[in-house]
């Protein structure tokens, strides 16, 4: 979700020996620049949270089971995505064009007048 607000710029990795207790990972710090125009916007912000967020807890799941709940494998394909990838492999296009699919399904409120 970061990405879709952010454009975000990895600057330097920090080691492990800069924290107490020590982790066993690297750390990055990055810079979150604000897109002045979105890259790719999404018909419904809320839907796209949904989306990654169901995608990633469960992020070693492909996405035929992690979505499964949000969108059948052919509407995944429909989607343009490869239903048989993790979430870590797709980009953000991939994950706005699978939220605009959902929202394709949901019912629209009806415009007030």
């Amino acid at each position: 979700m970061v990405q879709y607000h952010c454009r975000v710029e990895h600057l330097f990795n920090v080691g492990p020996g800069a924290f107490n207790p020590p982790p066993k990972v690297d750390s990055a710090i990055v810079r979150l620049v604000p897109h002045a125009v979105l890259p790719h916007p999404a018909k419904d912000h809320k839907l796209l949270e949904r989306v990654v967020r169901e995608a990633f807890n469960q992020r070693r799941k492909t996405l035929r089971n992690t979505l499964k709940l949000l969108l059948s494998n052919d509407e995944i394909e429909a989607a343009g995505v490869d239903g048989s990838l993790r979430p870590e492999q797709l980009d953000l296009a991939a994950f706005v064009r699978l939220a605009d699919k959902l929202s394709e399904q949901v019912p629209q409120a009806p415009a007030a007048d």
